[in-house]
């Protein structure tokens, strides 16, 4: 227990405050560092997997991206770690649990954690140098690299720009929902920091000088402006004494200017209208978005940070929103959903109609403020409210912020209110903020929001963006001829300069780090690794006569549970409809509920119950595969019964027949899915390449990729003549996957919550009948077309690999090994430092897949020969003793991640039902740990088999897809 007395100095840093948060079961002490200014959190607790971050201040004055550019920069080597990327080194060399940096609206934060408290202290130590000493002072080429440059290798090519974050924004700013996010804010907060594109604007990032990049570091990366925040169970005296000598007591307090002015109000429903680029065959009807956009309050104020929330909820996210509704029984889009970005000083709501068209926006706009006013004088729905309250309260006392350690979600909810010099545990306390939004339920608290923030809002504004078949073009010819228009401006020195440029910055990339300075990077041994594999808690149980999964985990009285229903026994031609089944169930009318009484019942009476299709393949080959669908639910134990007669309810007596709501849920599901194919690019090329070779490749695309968009395209635009068909074939998949006699239970809870677990199980009243025998057709292929998936995207996702099992090359564990290095040195280097991509990831799975896939690349032929020499990488790959334990131990850290509760029983299931036991696991990590050189070069020969099968799906920019298109067997326009 720490015994801090108030205003006492403890190694440089004042002791401030502490106070219990019983929210999160944590004991907050706020500190100062006397002679820097430097503020520090720490919230103490038992967890293990200690968080460090350090965090800026950092409000844009322009759109040059410049604090993003710095966030990539200053990663790049510094006075104590002066290797080229630092950052790398630590992912390849540390038992990190999360390792990144973030740009926010205004804010940069630079987050590390770690279960290991020598490994958290290295990575503490090596941020702390990259934020304070960075090498972009000695090295101009960092900012080249990281930002932008001009890239001309002899005087007779054409000028371009390169450089990883102008590449990323390129990448952003292709999809229109992030050019409409971005204009959102640039509309309400003309003025002020808001207003500018933090990121960095691609058509502005050029205009951000190497002399501002400085200066801006200067300014604002320092301990006075910073935010020092660490959490979990360790020796915080310890800590504080580090970073007082190590760092902070070399620095004086001086005064940042850094403050965020408040933007004043604009006035009501300010309008604007922004483009985004479509292909020259698309159509433009039904492709605008509207959006109207209030400023509400701020983030300082907990009890509205967490009502804003619930609200979006109650409006436009829950399956009963009756603004939702209303927008969609009036046909004027064909998906709606909203925002609240409470990450701001200044937090703001927005409506978004997706698939409309700008001819419709008075009528959107009165449609909204009649259903607000209609809300105002007649009551939102009190299950409505109770709903969203619960589903909500669920979600904050589960604390589960999916890829982030728990303690960085954390650390993001205490910069939205400390970065305004406000106490930064305000986020973390809910208790009385609930108290208070639960009056809602017999008062007109929400009512009472919308009629003062929304309706009689003086701060708002109406955004459109459309789609446009020339923006694009019109950008590209105006970039290409100012660059043309440079370089016939340039004189012949003008000109070597920049070859030099080049090619001093090439140099720079492909030089190797002296071994001398790769040794500064502070690395753990593998004595520090747990040579055992952990086991998962999993006992075999039967109930009813049905098989159980158990898994014996605290869970704070919460039962998660997973039925998974064999799906094998759908015909084959009717997987697609197995893929709708997925996001139609728990949606629609059953005979006892509305399916907006479904909702409010869910979300009252449970954490949620919702639909997945799960796919495992057999641990040595991806033709054998089990294909299962799942019910799942998370529930706090005293409302099992309640869930439990949920569930019966949708799965046996869920109605099919209503067309319109049908046709509603198909027409979201089609915007939905046209996000995830703009953001997630590389996903959708690595589905579609894993089914040209892959049985269980080809049935995931069926169910996830373009196949199942282009199938629920043709279901949207053919709908009445498809809705019988529909109707039947849901109908027909429910009546024969939801066998009690093909159901698999997982349990995740302790004894207690397996006892109500059992007793309730009743409730859900599983039918027996004939198990139908398992489709033969699962063995299928899609023929290899090697496929350019074209869209208006600025930029490519491009995947190539193969199965080399079929190769007739065995797994080992030492795969994993071969991953880290050729993902974290040779994707890394080649793809990314050099080719400009924004990211690339290689892929080997036990069961023999192999592939590469790029993230926002800029190239298409040039990252598929890195791809193909890969093998001429391993053959000659170097390293000694030394550097294997760095990738060993970076290995280890990417499959020794900490698991939350429900983590555990998802990836106890998911082994048994892979068939892979923990002897297969123990070897695997046997394996891993005792890697050598030799080992990792005798895959040269695999990787050039495996490649030379030139299996290759690129999906991106219309106009290089195009003109390489001999490289492809077709050409597919996927938004067509």
């Amino acid at each position: 227990m720490n015994c801090f007395k108030k205003d006492s100095i403890y190694h440089g840093f004042k002791f401030v405050s502490e106070e219990d948060i019983n929210e999160i079961n944590s004991k907050a002490f706020m500190f100062e560092h006397v002679k820097s200014g430097a503020r520090l959190l720490y919230l103490q607790n038992e967890d293990k997997n200690k968080v460090f971050s350090i965090s800026f201040r950092t409000p844009p004055k322009d759109s040059t991206g410049v604090f993003h550019i710095l966030e990539h920069s200053v990663l790049c080597g510094s006075d104590k770690y002066p290797v080229k990327e630092p950052f790398v080194e630590l992912l390849k060399g540390s038992l990190n649990t999360f390792l990144n940096a973030f740009t926010f609206s205004d804010k940069t934060m630079y987050p590390v954690a770690s279960q290991n408290d020598k490994d958290f202290l290295n990575l503490m130590d090596v941020y702390l140098d990259a934020v304070f000493h960075p090498n972009i002072y000695k090295y101009e080429e960092i900012f080249q690299q990281e930002g932008w440059h001009y890239e001309l290798n002899n005087k007779d090519e054409n000028i371009s720009y390169k450089g990883v974050v102008y590449n990323e924004m390129k990448g952003a700013f292709s999809s229109p929902e992030g050019v409409l996010m971005r204009k959102i804010q640039n509309s309400l907060f003309p003025d002020n920091t808001y207003g500018f594109e933090s990121g960095g604007d691609p058509d502005d990032i050029p205009d951000l000088t190497y002399d501002a990049f400085l200066d801006s570091h200067k300014k604002y990366y320092s301990p006075s402006n910073s935010y020092i925040y660490l959490y979990g169970d360790m020796d915080i005296d310890e800590k504080l004494k580090y970073i007082d000598e190590e760092y902070l007591k070399n620095y004086d307090r001086i005064e940042v200017d850094s403050k965020i002015e408040p933007q004043k109000p604009i006035g009501k429903l300010v309008e604007s209208s922004h483009e985004y680029p479509i292909l020259q065959d698309e159509g433009e009807k039904d492709k605008t978005y509207l959006s109207l956009n209030f400023v509400v309050s701020s983030p300082t104020d907990n009890e509205k940070y967490l009502a804003f929330d619930m609200l979006e909820y109650i409006l436009l996210e829950s399956e009963a929103a009756p603004l939702k509704k209303a927008i969609i029984k009036a046909g004027l889009g064909k998906d709606v959903f909203g925002i609240y970005d409470n990450g701001i000083m200044q937090t703001y709501f927005s409506v978004i109609v997706k698939n409309s068209n700008e001819e419709r926006k008075e009528e959107f706009k009165k449609l909204v403020f009649d259903t607000l006013n209609d809300l105002v004088k007649n009551g939102i729905d009190k299950k409505l409210i109770e709903a969203a309250i619960n589903i909500r309260e669920f979600e904050l006392r589960e604390a589960d912020f999916k890829s982030y350690p728990r303690g960085l979600g954390y650390s993001i909810k205490t910069m939205d209110s400390w970065l305004y010099d406000a106490n930064p545990t305000n986020n973390l306390r809910f208790e009385d903020a609930l108290k208070n939004i639960k009056k809602s339920l017999t008062e007109n608290y929400f009512e009472k929001l919308i009629e003062d923030y929304l309706i009689n809002s003086n701060h708002s504004s109406l955004v459109i963006v459309k789609p446009s078949k020339t923006v694009e073009v019109k950008k590209s010819k105006k970039e290409s001829e100012e660059l043309s228009s440079l370089k016939s401006s340039l004189s012949d020195e003008e000109l070597n300069k920049i070859i030099s440029d080049t090619k001093k910055l090439r140099e720079r990339q492909t030089s190797e780090d002296s071994e001398e300075d790769l040794r500064k990077i502070p690395m753990l041994s593998l004595k520090d690794v747990n040579k055992e594999v952990e086991k998962l808690p999993l006992e075999e149980r039967e109930e009813d006569k049905i098989k159980v999964l158990y898994h014996n985990v605290f869970t704070n009285k919460i039962l998660y549970l997973r039925m998974y229903f064999e799906s094998g026994v759908v015909k084959y031609d009717d997987l697609p409809y197995l893929g709708l089944l997925e996001n139609i169930l728990g949606k629609v009318n059953t005979e006892k509920y509305k399916y907006e009484d479904l909702a409010n019942e869910i979300n009252i009476k449970t954490g949620d119950i919702s639909f997945e299709n799960n796919l495992f393949t057999s641990k040595d080959d991806d033709k054998d595969y089990t294909t299962k669908f799942v019910c799942k639910t998370k529930v706090i134990m005293d409302k099992v019964g309640d869930a439990f007669q949920l569930i019966d309810e949708i799965i046996y007596h869920s109605l099919f027949d209503d067309e319109k709501r049908i046709k509603e849920i198909i027409q979201e599901m089609r915007s939905r899915l046209e996000m995830i194919i703009n953001q997630s690019g590389n996903s959708i090329a690595a589905i579609r390449l894993k089914s040209y070779f892959s049985p269980s490749g080809e049935y995931s695309e069926r169910l996830n990729g373009i196949s199942f968009y282009k199938f629920i395209c043709n279901l949207d635009e053919n709908f009445s003549e498809k809705f019988d068909e529909v109707k039947n074939k849901l109908k027909g998949i429910c009546d024969t996957i939801f066998n009690k006699d093909n159901v698999i239970i997982s349990v995740t809870g302790n004894d207690e919550v397996y006892n109500k677990f059992k007793e309730q199980l009743p409730k859900i009243k599983l039918k027996s009948f004939e198990v139908p025998a398992k489709s033969e057709e699962y063995n299928k292929v899609a023929q290899s077309n090697n496929e350019g998936l074209i869209t208006s995207s600025k930029v490519q996702y491009a995947a190539k690999g193969f199965n080399f099992r079929r190769l007739g090359y065995d797994y080992s564990g030492k795969m994993k090994v071969l991953k880290s290095i050729i993902s974290l040195s040779y994707l890394w280097n080649n793809v990314r430092v050099m080719g400009g991509a924004y990211g690339c990831s290689a892929y080997i799975q036990r069961n023999g897949s192999i592939l590469f896939a790029s993230y926002r690349d800029p190239n298409l032929t040039e990252t598929l020969k890195i791809y193909d020499e890969v093998y001429k990488y391993i053959e000659n790959f170097n390293a000694d003793d030394y550097e294997m334990t760095k990738y060993i131990l970076g290995t280890i850290s990417s499959i020794d991640q900490p698991l939350l509760p429900k983590q555990i029983g998802q990836k106890s299931d998911s082994y048994y039902f892979n068939k892979l036991t923990y002897e297969d696991l123990q070897k695997e990590r046997d394996e891993i740990l005792s890697t050598k050189k030799e080992e990792i070069k005798s895959y040269s020969k695999l990787l050039k088999d495996v490649m030379e099968q030139n299996y290759i799906c690129v999906l991106g920019n219309d106009v290089k897809i195009t003109e390489n298109k001999d490289i492809f067997g077709r050409l597919i326009n996927v938004f067509e």
